[in-house]
């Protein structure tokens, strides 16, 4: 087992990390190096979070999406996906699925819409999925984390009072100009930032998270990211690899290889666990696009949630935002044993039947009585 230099070994022992500690340790590029990384990050979520992996089983409700991001496969301008939305039945099923199967939670997920029609329906799924969930091994039913993008205030807190009690809106990255390279005039970064705020208003544990590796992206804007996650005091991170979409807009120049995005994105989640300590972070599916052992390598390198999807087949492949999305065709029960022999490998065992938490987000009661 290789040892780290006397350099690397003091900077991976610190609990605090100035900026340019947080480049050079995305920076890291000898494979040795990496290693001492990566054991790092796995032996402190291991004292920081534990050795369980939780399971976030994911239904991808609609792909109908009011937003036209550059980077994204179901933008309102790409005319080439069939577009869908799950019924109220649909959804409620995929999570009691979850609940039956051990999962402890699920995630919904959409395209962006905030028409009342499709507010009601998360509302009235969240509440379904609550109630009938229950269960001896599940006493409070699923935990909930929603990703339905940009709301108001008072959507966000209808759907608190719901049940659901996450809620991941990822920024896709600090800078102010990256974000409006990546996203149409009408978006602001100010907005999403706000949005963030009110999740922590109306009683959510906050979740966000970036891109990594998108063009004219560099090491200094990664850094930013992680300390913008510290200065929110976010509770969860889902980050994942820049994957171009089919129907994109967005340039194919500036892209990296699949060996270099892969590496950078294993170091960006190690280096968020050294820094953020004791949030979750998820081994995101984009993983697995780059490399079959992608999700596995991730908790390795310091992430503890997975997100198996609990998507309908039929509708799974309209839901792409990336290209390359394992797993379109896998069922639900083959996904469940797989996936936990995967986490297996990695010296990890399943959290069944367990919300999850993330150890930071415990702070929530003294953050609320401030």
């Amino acid at each position: 087992m290789s040892q780290p230099s006397p350099a690397l070994a003091a900077l991976l022992a610190q609990h605090e990390f100035s900026d340019a500690d947080i480049v050079t340790l995305l920076g890291l590029s000898a494979a040795d190096d990496i290693e001492c990384l990566r054991r790092a990050a796995f032996d402190l979520t291991t004292r920081a979070v534990g050795e369980t992996v939780h399971y976030r089983g994911l239904v991808e409700i609609s792909n109908v999406c009011v937003l036209d991001c550059h980077y994204c496969g179901i933008r309102k301008g790409n005319r080439a996906v069939e577009r869908y939305t799950l019924s109220r039945e649909q959804v409620i099923d995929a999570a009691l699925w979850a609940a039956r199967a051990g999962y402890g939670s699920c995630v919904l997920q959409a395209g962006e819409r905030r028409d009342e029609g499709f507010i009601s329906l998360i509302e009235d799924c969240v509440h379904e999925i609550r109630q009938r969930s229950q269960s001896a091994s599940l006493p409070q039913g699923l935990g909930i984390t929603l990703s339905l993008g940009e709301q108001s205030a008072e959507t966000f807190r209808r759907w608190r009072a719901a049940g659901a009690h996450r809620y991941l809106l990822r920024i896709e990255t600090s800078n102010p100009e990256l974000f409006a390279r990546i996203h149409p005039p009408a978006q602001r970064i100010e907005t999403r930032w706000q949005a963030l705020a009110d999740l922590r208003d109306a009683g959510f544990q906050v979740g966000t998270g970036v891109m990594i590796g998108l063009p004219g992206q560099t090491l200094v804007d990664l850094a930013a990211d992680i300390r913008a996650f510290a200065r929110r005091d976010i509770d969860m991170i889902g980050m994942g690899p820049y994957l171009p979409a089919p129907g994109n807009a967005m340039p194919a120049a500036g892209t990296l290889s699949s060996d270099d995005l892969l590496q950078l994105a294993l170091k960006m989640i190690a280096v968020t666990r050294l820094v953020l300590r004791d949030v979750n972070i998820a081994a995101t599916t984009a993983l697995q696009a780059l490399v079959a052992d992608g999700r596995e390598r991730g908790v390795t390198f310091g992430a503890n949630v997975v997100m198996p999807s609990l998507t309908p087949r039929e509708v799974r492949k309209n839901y792409q935002l990336y290209e390359g999305k394992p797993c379109l065709d896998e069922a639900r029960d083959d996904c469940r044993s797989c996936l936990a022999g995967r986490i297996g490998s990695t010296g990890r065992q399943v959290g069944w039947n367990d919300w999850g938490d993330s150890p930071h987000s415990r702070h929530f009661a003294r953050r609320s009585d401030a």
